[in-house]
């Protein structure tokens, strides 16, 4: 085969020439890459298939040019290929976020996988004039008397909005709950009602780690609850191994969120919902905030009618899977599955199949946290162990007793550690005091 079409086949002209193509090249992915992070996302769905079938029309006629356009148009078609479907996977990444969920905590449990724990109602179905299911109302510039902002956030059974207060100028957080679209007739009353006697219930908490409710109404078909905006994030970026916090703090943070369980249980509020992405953290400002007291039970009666589990089963207790009543002890099971991430970056009772998973809930003991962490002291183990315990009768009577028991967990932990830098500090005082011999020093000319 001739080689007259390589562009110099000797020395600096075969090098030049190289060079020459991959700037050539890197420039032309420089474009396009710039085109599908800046122009792309702008683009109408007939722009973009428009914008498809000019570039496969131009990589045609570069095509014919043998070899080095047709190079070109490869690596065109190739950025085109991946630029779209970076473009769609980041799109659907972002459908799928919601406020205080991740994408692991969205999963619904088939009704044939819960049905042997559950009792389950029909399916109801979409009356004439509601809206398709999956879809929600959409909000203007004004909810109610607050002004909207900007959204943050997407929950299973709404969005999430930060507003502002006009009476007082206080910026607030907005939870939205499309009941209309999960409910019909004499049941969406039945809901309405049941979604503002928990509001209230849930407005009532007073303490320091409880996210302040401020106001629940409805307005545009959505109910909502306008609640304390807060500040930082959730506890899901510690349930990873990589990124797990002291054990100290861990144990610090697990006991006021069982003392604001204990308070709200005293007020017969229980939360059903105690997950990480209910937790809101500002360690650097020591802020404790947990969420979602006041949607729970509506969210349970969606579960109920819908025949799904909402959010995940994950940390729910062996009764709520199983459709018994409910009280605080649930809750402190549901803690104890979140002290157990927290602490080893596992969940206690993990299956790719639901079934298997719902049966272990119920039915396995947890595994020891020292056997993932053999550091960690035993009566810390005991703690978690007591938490988990498939009987709420053997659990935790109170959050109380819970945030007790970690609270004497840390300061054991406290009390070890400063006795071991003590006895470093002995040690290390103790050994002979080392003088520079500037005799045998070397010095360099």
């Amino acid at each position: 085969m001739s080689g007259d079409w390589l562009p110099g086949t000797h020395g600096a002209a075969f090098t030049a020439s190289w060079v020459a193509w991959v700037l050539a090249l890197v420039l032309v992915l420089t474009v396009l890459a710039s085109y599908f992070v800046f122009f792309m996302p702008r683009l109408t769905r007939a722009g973009k298939i428009a914008t498809a079938i000019f570039a496969v029309v131009g990589a045609g006629a570069w095509a014919h040019q043998w070899p080095w356009a047709s190079f070109q148009a490869v690596a065109v078609l190739l950025a085109f290929a991946f630029g779209h479907l970076g473009h769609w996977s980041s799109e659907r990444r972002r459908s799928r976020s919601q406020w205080g969920e991740s994408p692991r905590d969205s999963a619904a449990v088939a009704p044939a996988a819960l049905a042997a724990l559950a009792a389950l109602a029909q399916p109801h179905s979409t009356p004439d004039g509601a809206l398709p299911e999956g879809e929600l109302p959409r909000v203007g510039k004004n909810l109610g008397r607050y002004r909207i902002e900007r959204q943050i956030g997407q929950g299973a059974m709404g969005e999430v909005y930060l507003a502002t207060d006009p009476k007082i100028g206080r910026a607030v957080a907005i939870k939205t709950l499309a009941l209309s679209r999960d409910f019909e007739g004499q049941h969406l009353v039945h809901a309405r009602e049941r979604f503002f006697r928990e509001a209230e219930m849930a407005g009532r908490l007073k303490h320091p780690d409880i996210v302040t409710i401020f106001d629940a109404s409805e307005d545009q078909g959505l109910a909502y609850i306008a609640m304390e905006f807060l500040t930082g994030h959730d506890l899901l970026p510690f349930t990873q191994a990589r990124t797990l916090l002291p054990v100290t703090e861990v144990l610090a943070l697990t006991a006021r969120v069982a003392r604001a369980l204990a308070h709200a249980h005293g007020m017969g509020v229980v939360h059903r919902d105690v997950k990480p992405a209910n937790v809101m953290v500002d360690l650097r400002a020591q802020v404790v905030k947990v969420t979602d007291f006041g949607i729970a039970q509506v969210c349970d009666a969606v579960r109920t009618r819908t025949g799904i589990v909402m959010g995940s089963p994950l940390y729910m207790s062996p009764e709520q899977l199983s459709g018994e009543r409910l009280d605080g002890r649930s809750d402190l099971y549901s803690l104890g599955v979140v002290l157990y991430q927290l602490l080893t970056g596992r969940l206690p009772h993990e299956s790719s199949s639901m079934g298997v998973l719902l049966r272990q809930i119920a039915q396995d003991a947890a595994p020891d946290v020292r056997s993932i962490r053999p550091e960690l002291p035993h009566n810390l183990a005991d703690v978690v162990a007591l938490a988990l315990q498939k009987r709420a009768a053997y659990r935790y009577a109170d959050g109380m007793q819970m945030a007790a028991d970690l609270d004497a967990v840390a300061r054991q932990i406290r009390h070890v550690g400063a006795a071991r830098a003590s006895q470093v500090a002995a040690f290390t005082a103790q050994l002979p005091e080392r003088r520079l011999d500037t005799a045998a020093t070397v010095r360099l000319p």
